[in-house]
């Protein structure tokens, strides 16, 4: 048994593995979540494989993917070809105001005579910062809270998970807006609000993957031997908790990019004349039956923008799970 801990240096799932294999099952036959390894394949590698084959996951990562250029690259065409998504032209204003699509404008204009496409894929930009960054700034407080939690129990078990149902007894986008009042409007503070209000979930998801790996028998064998607490969180039960973090991180993206649509759309979030998703549908209700582009194309990035994340999530989840069976 030594051999066997000595062989995978302790590192988590190389451990479960060598051990695993060297335990066949009652009836003489090697796990099938195992088979991967004695062909020499990588749980990395298994899951890669199986994401690949998911069309619908596929589907939205390459969706995102192409979100993610057109915001990038907006500067070298956009502003040439659809026009300037913030600066009004006073002399001809009136006569761009609220055209319908056409060549010249694909997704038409707005009350200002702004190109509507224009706004939209400088709106990505907008979104895209604000649901990553919101994402980090939840992860990295989630996975603190909950792995202090999980990992010593007791009181702080006790005060965390009581400071979480507290976030959790506050409607959400109210909250958001108090916070943000507090803060103050803008394009930083939405996505520091909406990570401070997000960790909760994190936490309590990440509490529920250490607890089922912390009683593994690798984290009993690194205890023994004496390693310390950080090196066993970090070294052994972290990166096998990280699976379910993963995916709800990739989902949580495109419910970060509608919280910001909403805010903005209630006015407590990207402030004109900023393009947002948001607040070009705020602009919208009072022209909705006479021009009703307005909505449609901010809508519309919106919903498959989220839709992508979404996607993915799910395929990840998926692709995680050694369970799955072909």
């Amino acid at each position: 048994m030594a051999k066997l801990f000595n062989r995978g240096k302790l590192d988590g799932l190389q451990v479960g593995a060598v051990s695993d294999l060297a335990l066949p099952t009652a009836g003489g036959s090697v796990p099938p979540e195992h088979e991967m390894a004695a062909k020499g394949r990588t749980l990395r590698g298994d899951a890669l494989r199986r994401l690949r084959k998911n069309k619908l996951a596929m589907a939205g990562l390459i969706w995102i993917i192409f979100v993610i250029l057109v915001a990038i690259t907006a500067d070298l065409w956009a502003p040439y070809w659809l026009g300037d998504p913030v600066k009004i032209d006073s002399s001809t204003a009136a006569q761009q105001r609220l055209l319908s699509p056409s060549l010249d404008h694909p997704f038409g204009t707005d009350k200002l005579g702004r190109d509507v496409a224009s706004r939209v894929v400088y709106g990505a930009r907008v979104s895209l910062i604000v649901g990553v960054l919101a994402v980090i700034i939840m992860v990295a407080i989630g996975l603190i809270m909950g792995a202090l939690a999980a990992y010593y129990g007791g009181i702080w078990d006790s005060i965390i998970m009581r400071l979480a149902d507290i976030f959790f007894a506050f409607p959400y986008i109210l909250f958001a807006i108090v916070l943000i009042a507090l803060l103050g409007k803008g394009f930083h503070n939405v996505f520091i609000a909406i990570g401070i209000l997000g960790w909760p979930s994190i936490a309590r998801v990440f509490r529920s993957s250490i607890l089922s790996v912390k009683e593994n028998e690798y984290v009993d064998a690194a205890r023994a031997m004496g390693a310390s607490t950080r090196r066993i969180l970090m070294r052994h039960i972290m990166p096998n908790a990280m699976a379910p973090i993963i995916v709800y991180a990739t989902m949580s993206v495109g419910g970060a990019i509608l919280t910001e649509a909403a805010l903005s759309y209630l006015g407590m979030g990207v402030q004109p004349p900023s393009p947002s998703w948001g607040l070009m549908l705020s602009e919208a209700p009072t022209v909705i039956f006479t021009s009703p582009w307005l909505m449609i194309f901010p809508g519309i990035a919106i919903l498959t923008t989220v839709l992508g994340f979404v996607l993915l999530g799910d395929g990840l989840r998926d692709a995680l799970d050694v369970k799955l069976k072909e």
